[in-house]
């Protein structure tokens, strides 16, 4: 009865948490400036009820909001940040709202707003029916640069979890089953002599050179390093004028493996590198570590109690403008990535027609294939069991990152979604909350299986600030 409450309720006030995603969507604003976003959930969320304690691990834009008591405890993970330079109107069509403003090309200001609508949602049947627990939403800032969660983590705010939930938008139903990358973002800071690089240059030690000698030497090791690492880059300050040799030179660095212990490997031999640079230009250098994101750790207990709220949150609808805006969308596709995505739709089983997927794509565990893209709710995976879902938020083909997806998630489709993630984030915490134990005593003995009894140790050095923005 308790769960059937629970759906009816979302669906009588979601025009309410619509209004806050496209409230969110409408201001977006990139890692570690969303103060727009905080402050809008944590007022939604006092107003509830909720206890709040904000400015976590030192974000200004880090909250966590709290409801009930004891055990067990569950959280639900949000996120709100923007992409820079998406930008778009809900149009088939390129058009920006600000020319190379951000936008929420990745859907937070879904993702965020569904955990919301599900927590306050889910206090409901806590008063009601006196249910025993504590419910937490964690306002996570700064995914998009893979690091908000970590110095939350670093706080100690996710240690006294029983389990977490999440979700992200997709353009398909499905629990989360492939382990992300483990990262780390890193930037070299090269210091030489200036001169003139024409009339003098036998007195100038150039720090472009270093940068330079360091992408040679990291491009070499590209051939012994474990299969699946990744290493990109980008030169972030390579001089002033051809004509004076650089002083100052910087480049910044994604190491990306299987594990966390793959990724450290490869930072120690680049960081060998760019001190061997150094030393061949007469240079100095030294690094910051950005961020230090885990691998995601799978945890298949709770992506099965995900999957198995499909019947009771009931059917995902889409309307004939939904379908109309869908096909402009996919229209707009590279042919390239209209051929990808018609290889992974009949991987999943789904119709060729179907470019707004309302069934689920059937539960299969954890694959072995580490996913080239990397997450910080790793690192609460590793210090938590973690379950997450995808809803259908974008039309089959759209890639997140793209104009196509910042329409998508401005508009009813990804709105759509978004209710329909509420639900299963939900009804999946009422049966944690209701059903004595079990579910969690299997999901935490998945966990210790899974991790082995490594602890988790922040990638992130304690000297490491974030970088406040607000």
């Amino acid at each position: 009865m308790g769960k059937k409450q629970l759906v009816e309720w979302l669906d009588e006030n979601k025009k309410t948490y619509e209004d806050q995603a496209l409230q969110i969507w409408e201001h977006p604003e990139v890692a570690y400036t969303e103060a727009f976003a905080s402050k809008l959930q944590i007022s939604v969320l006092q107003e509830a009820g909720f206890s709040v304690v904000s400015g976590v691990g030192s974000v200004p834009t880090a909250f966590v909001a709290e409801y009930g008591s004891g055990k067990p405890i569950i959280g639900i993970l949000g996120e709100f940040d923007a992409l820079p330079g998406l930008s778009q109107k809900v149009s088939p069509v390129r058009d920006a709202v600000t020319p190379n403003g951000p936008g929420h090309g990745c859907g937070h200001n879904l993702l965020g707003t569904a955990g919301v609508e599900a927590v306050i949602a889910l206090k409901q049947r806590i008063d009601e029916e006196r249910l025993p627990g504590t419910i937490r939403y964690y306002g996570c800032p700064a995914e998009e640069v893979l690091s908000g969660k970590t110095f939350m983590a670093r706080a100690g705010v996710f240690d006294d979890l029983d389990a977490a939930l999440t979700w992200h938008p997709g353009n398909s139903n499905t629990p989360w089953n492939m382990p992300s990358s483990a990262l780390t973002s890193v930037e070299f800071f090269f210091k030489g002599r200036a001169a003139h690089a024409g009339a003098a240059p036998h007195l100038g030690r150039s720090a472009l050179d270093a940068v330079e000698l360091t992408n040679i030497g990291a491009n070499y090791l590209r051939e012994h390093v474990v299969d699946g690492s990744r290493i990109h880059y980008t030169i972030t300050n390579g001089g002033v004028a051809p004509n004076v040799v650089p002083d100052k030179a910087s480049v910044w660095y994604y190491l990306r493996g299987a594990n966390r212990a793959h990724v450290d490997e490869l930072l120690e031999r680049l960081i060998k590198i760019a001190q061997g640079g150094a030393l061949m230009t007469e240079t100095e250098v030294t690094w910051e570590i950005k961020a230090g994101a885990y691998d995601l750790n799978v945890n298949n207990t709770l992506n099965e109690l995900l999957f198995s709220q499909k019947d009771e949150a009931g059917p995902l609808v889409f309307t004939e403008e939904d379908h109309k805006l869908a096909a402009s969308l996919a229209a707009s596709l590279d042919p390239s990535l209209q051929q990808y995505a018609e290889k992974r739709r009949h991987e999943l089983g789904l119709a060729e027609s179907d470019l707004l997927p309302t069934s689920f794509v059937n539960y299969q565990p954890t694959t072995k294939i580490t996913g080239g893209g990397s997450t910080d709710v790793g690192d609460v995976s590793w210090i938590t069991p973690i379950g997450q879902i995808t809803t259908t938020c974008a039309p089959f083909g759209v890639q997140v990152h793209t104009w196509q997806a910042t329409a998508a998630f401005g508009s009813p489709i990804g709105l759509k979604g978004m209710h329909h993630a509420a639900k299963l984030l939900a009804l999946s915490t009422y049966d944690l909350l209701t059903d004595g134990g079990n579910l969690l005593s299997q999901a935490r003995a998945e966990f210790l299986r899974s991790t082995q009894g490594k602890p988790y140790i922040p990638a992130i050095p304690n000297d490491v600030q974030a970088p406040v923005l607000v």
